[in-house]
């Protein structure tokens, strides 16, 4: 008698279902995460994005490069319970130049922020690299970082405060930036506005773009091209009115 054969189990064509809908949970998840980090300031973005893109493409601009910011600095009387005691007591520039040595030991350390003062302002320069992504002025995730730090250290004073923007000579010309020197105004100006986002009273406030035309290094070589894109925030010790250039 013939051995009666054992029916196979038909076989699944559906198991690839349970692999993907793995991976399909996994991608929810990543791109749940990546807009949580993403949208930290999103506020801000929208808000520099905006105020670029109407700077620079307005029909009736101009091709010279012109201070971008309030011209009316004007000193505010301080408050009589404004400050502790201890705080009055230093200087506010000498001050500020602790604080900012305090908050940003690291970029201190590697050269990308350095601080110089005299008799008449403080002077802090930062490389473009931490704020901005190349040929561009609205800033990256960790430029709004760095400024809100510097934002809270400058806030509490009554210092009139200029924004100056440097490039290298490497041409650029995008519908936004056509030269160097709106590029620079534009980084100044995202600057500028960041401070006043971020608690510094507007009136302290002004932008102005150099170009290419300041260097501080050779454009010859990347490392010297480097040192000349740069923003520079010049605090001024004279807090009684406005200068077209306090600090030279």
């Amino acid at each position: 008698m013939a051995r009666r054969r054992r029916q196979e189990e038909p076989i699944s064509h559906e198991r690839w279902l349970v692999s993907y809908a793995d991976f399909i949970t996994l991608l929810f998840a990543f791109f749940v995460v990546m807009y949580s980090i993403s949208s930290i300031n999103e506020g801000k973005y929208k808000v520099l994005s905006d105020a670029m893109e109407g700077i620079f493409t307005q029909q009736d601009k101009s091709i010279k490069p012109i201070p971008i910011g309030q011209e009316n600095l004007r000193g505010t009387e301080a408050s009589a319970d404004g400050q502790q005691d201890g705080e009055t007591e230093k200087e506010p520039l000498a001050k500020i130049a602790d604080d900012i040595r305090e908050e940003f030991s690291s970029l201190l350390g590697d050269g990308q922020l350095q601080i110089r003062a005299n008799e008449m302002w403080l002077e802090l320069e930062l490389s473009s690299s931490l704020l901005f992504p190349v040929a561009d002025a609205i800033p990256q995730q960790e430029g709004f970082d760095l400024v809100e730090k510097i934002a809270k250290i400058l806030s509490p004073y009554d210092n009139p405060i200029q924004v100056e923007g440097f490039t290298d000579n490497m041409p650029i010309r995008t519908p936004l930036y056509p030269t160097n020197w709106e590029l620079s105004v534009a980084r100044a100006a995202s600057i500028v506005r960041m401070l006043a986002l971020d608690g510094v009273a507007p009136e302290r406030l002004a932008a102005v773009g150099y170009g290419e035309f300041q260097p501080v290094a050779s454009n010859a070589t990347a490392e010297g091209r480097a040192k000349n894109r740069r923003v520079v925030l010049i605090i001024s010790r004279n807090t009684e009115g406005r200068h077209s250039r306090p600090f030279d």
